[in-house]
């Protein structure tokens, strides 16, 4: 592949190497240059431009990275439609990813322009979630280094695939004392329920039997003659030894005890057994938390069909001190799930903070619209919309905002710092998403027209992995409001200064935005002054915009 800068006269067929904006046009790298395009780059003034030309050994980017992606994906995955060099493999089902690292090793040194990457092995991905992505760093790579890498996954096949979660009946046994409350007890089935759910399973029977290998014993026969599969017994004490109560009865009963302790913090004192064609289960005491524990990963792949016996346990030890174990980790999430839905998580951020002086003395937040305050009608198209949470910020007259909002299912943030301008309120929304949020879409408060409709239009087109990660929506060759912002911008966003918008990010991020457009004016309309006010309350700033 030839690479450099070339004279734009020279450059008709060439690929533009970086994103170039000008007077009404942004293109964007990898765009296939026409003789239109030279003429537009000629009267932005650009005498030179970088591009990149394909030789007769090269196969494209898109080509290369297809190509790739189709040899490494087995069962359960599904292959997308290779862009911008990247083809993404996403999980056809909920599951846990399987993973050949040898073979994803050897592809990845086989040349710098190839890179395979992929969830860590035995990640638990939801349906429809990526579970690997091939990238080619250039435009191009090699033809031989395509075709030894097909070669690679063709001799290891299959290089990934997905083991899905199946659907399973569980028993569950609890033991009691005198000492043990009836309300940890309703906690472990509620607990234990939801960890099951998350995986497909269902708890089709919970007993409650006294601390002794008898009544044990009893309630094993009763729920392996019932086809429960696994059976998971709840101790009222810790297994400390193959000859404590619950080992004791798995032996008694004519089960098989496999394993007894793991290499996994917490969840050591986990056991592991057979009775006939059921998988016992010997819980550990923090399983009665739904924090991530061993168990978690022994059920996961009792329920993606994957072998688990004492080679496996004993192997799960590197990476087996959990977060919040006293390892410096952070604290774990509450881990029973249940796994979302495969769509990218979008979270809303309303700023309503600014003072609005233009409009003084009158708020004109608060000023109603059709019976409606204009606050209020932002957020409620921010709550019709598809995403997931919605986040107020709130500053100038908080607690008057605060009660135009009562009893919106919303989270107020407040912004101490609203004097400083517009970003200060963009930095104290961004800070409160949670880290499961893969996009943001800023709305400004004082937008009434602004829809459910313009807000799903603005998400349907959200693709990280296609490098779509700022949608902007378009009217009239203008862009307006609101914007996504992928994760990938959040810091950017949030290195913001003074009274300046995420629309200052448009140059240095031109490679990374896609227009959406609109078919109305409604996503440029805001409100500023007390005649905007008076125009949208009379019913003509929408029509005569």
């Amino acid at each position: 592949m030839m690479f450099g800068p070339t004279p734009v006269d020279e450059a008709v067929g060439a690929i533009l190497a970086h994103g170039v904006t000008g007077h009404g046009f942004v293109f964007k790298r990898g765009r296939v240059l026409s003789p239109a395009d030279l003429g537009r780059l000629r009267d932005a003034g650009h005498a030179t431009i970088v591009v990149a030309r394909l030789e007769e050994d090269d196969v494209a980017e898109d080509e290369a990275a297809a190509r790739i992606a189709r040899a490494i994906a087995g069962p359960g995955l599904v292959v997308g439609d290779a862009s911008t060099g990247r083809c993404n493999l996403r999980a056809v089902v909920a599951g846990l990813a399987v993973i050949d690292e040898r073979a994803v090793h050897r592809i990845n040194r086989l040349h710098e322009a190839l890179t395979v990457a992929t969830v860590a092995p035995d990640a638990v991905v939801r349906a429809g979630a990526r579970v690997a992505t091939v990238k080619i760093i250039p435009f191009a790579a090699p033809a031989e280094v395509v075709a030894e890498g097909e070669a690679l996954a063709a001799r290891r096949p299959p290089v990934l695939r997905l083991a899905g979660f199946r659907a399973r009946r569980v028993g569950l046994i609890q033991t009691r004392v005198a000492t043990t409350k009836e309300s940890v007890l309703e906690s472990t089935v509620a607990v234990t329920a939801a960890r099951l759910a998350a995986l497909g399973g269902e708890l089709a029977s919970a007993e409650t039997v006294e601390h002794t290998v008898d009544a044990v014993v009893t309630a094993l026969h009763r729920l392996a003659a019932d086809g429960c599969d696994p059976i998971i017994v709840a101790g009222a004490s810790a297994i400390l030894d193959r000859l404590d109560v619950v080992p004791a009865a798995l032996t008694a009963v004519g089960g098989d005890l496999i394993h007894l302790g793991m290499p996994v913090e917490p969840g050591n004192l986990l056991l592991l057994g057979r009775l006939g064609d059921a998988a016992v289960i010997g819980l550990p005491g923090c399983a009665r938390s739904p924090v991530l524990n061993g168990a978690d990963w022994v059920l996961r792949r009792l329920f993606a069909g994957l072998p688990i016996g004492r080679e496996e346990i004993v192997r799960m030890g590197v990476g087996g001190l959990l977060a919040g174990s006293e390892s410096g980790q952070a604290k774990p999430a509450k881990s029973s799930l249940p796994l979302a839905p495969g769509k990218p998580r979008v979270a809303a951020i309303v700023l309503a903070a600014g003072q609005g002086a233009r409009a003084a003395p009158v708020n004109k937040l608060l000023t109603p619209i059709d019976g409606r305050p204009v606050i209020v009608r932002a957020v409620e198209a921010a709550r019709g919309s598809a995403a997931e949470a919605v986040f107020v910020v709130v500053g100038h007259e908080a607690a008057r905002v605060r009660a135009a909002l009562e009893g919106q299912p919303v989270t107020i943030v407040t912004n101490d710092d609203h004097a400083q301008g517009l970003s200060s309120s963009l930095r104290a929304g961004l800070a409160a998403l949670p880290e499961s949020v893969d996009a943001a879409i800023v709305l400004l408060g004082d937008m009434p027209y602004v829809s459910a409709g313009h807000i799903d239009r603005l998400i349907a087109r959200f693709d990280a992995a296609a490098g779509r990660e700022i949608c902007v929506p378009l009217r009239h060759s203008r862009r307006g409001n609101p914007v996504l912002w992928g994760r990938r911008c959040f810091d950017a966003l949030a290195g913001l200064s003074g009274d300046r918008g995420g629309r200052t990010l448009f140059g240095p991020f031109a490679d990374r935005i896609v227009e959406v457009p609109m078919n109305d004016d409604s996503v440029l309309i805001d409100i500023d002054t007390p005649y905007d006010l008076a125009r949208a309350r009379a019913g003509t700033l929408l029509r005569g915009a």
